[in-house]
């Protein structure tokens, strides 16, 4: 039986899915355009049509896989509650502790971007996005007065550095933090950046 005919749309869905896949299993530099290929039983060509180079492919590949977190987190971010509740909710949820999916697949793109000038492009705005939707949260506890902090993006910039950073301790390194303590730490974090007590993140049970 022959494959299904896709439109444009759905063979991009499933070309970039097969790239996911691949950049997860063989890591950006080793990645082949044939590999794609391979894994769907298509033509190299067929790739190429769809996204020219291989450095399209990966940033395209990047990008997909960040719409359903950042998704998620502006819909937490978005919730009709305090400030701190969804502070907390979003922090904990992308912490490398949480349900957030791709720190492995984010990890290997750090270290592909400063050789892939597209891949560079584009984790960089998903960055600046993930920062800004944080700070902007920041922002608005300060001026509903929940809490206290001085400087918003700073603040943001601290604290997706410290989950970062945790994210490859906990992916890379296995073993050397536990992910209870990692959440600790995070907690720690974002209690001291928004001027409250450590008590203050836990939530009361109604």
């Amino acid at each position: 039986m022959g494959r299904v005919r896709l439109s444009v749309a759905e063979r991009r869905e499933e070309l970039l899915g097969a790239a996911i896949e691949q950049i997860s299993a063989r890591g950006v530099a080793a990645l082949r355009i044939a590999d794609v290929a391979a894994a769907l039983g298509v033509s190299n060509a067929l790739v190429l049509y769809h996204f020219s180079t291989k450095e399209r492919l990966v940033a395209a590949a990047f990008t997909h896989a960040a719409e359903d977190d950042l998704a998620q987190l502006r819909g937490l971010l978005a919730r009709r509650t305090s400030a701190l509740r969804r502070l907390r909710a979003a922090v904990r949820w992308y912490a490398p502790t949480g349900p957030a999916k791709g720190w492995r697949l984010w990890i290997e793109g750090w270290a592909a971007a400063p050789r892939e000038p597209a891949l560079r492009e584009v984790t960089r705005e998903l960055d600046r996005q993930w920062k800004a939707a944080i700070a902007e949260v920041i922002a608005e506890g300060v001026a509903a007065g929940e809490f206290s902090c001085a400087e918003p993006d700073a603040a943001a910039l601290r604290l997706t550095a410290l989950l970062d950073g945790l994210a490859v301790q906990l992916t890379s390194y296995t073993g050397t933090v536990s992910r209870a303590r990692a959440q600790e730490w995070v907690d720690d974090a974002l209690a001291r950046e928004l001027g409250l007590e450590r008590a203050a993140l836990t939530p009361t049970r109604r």
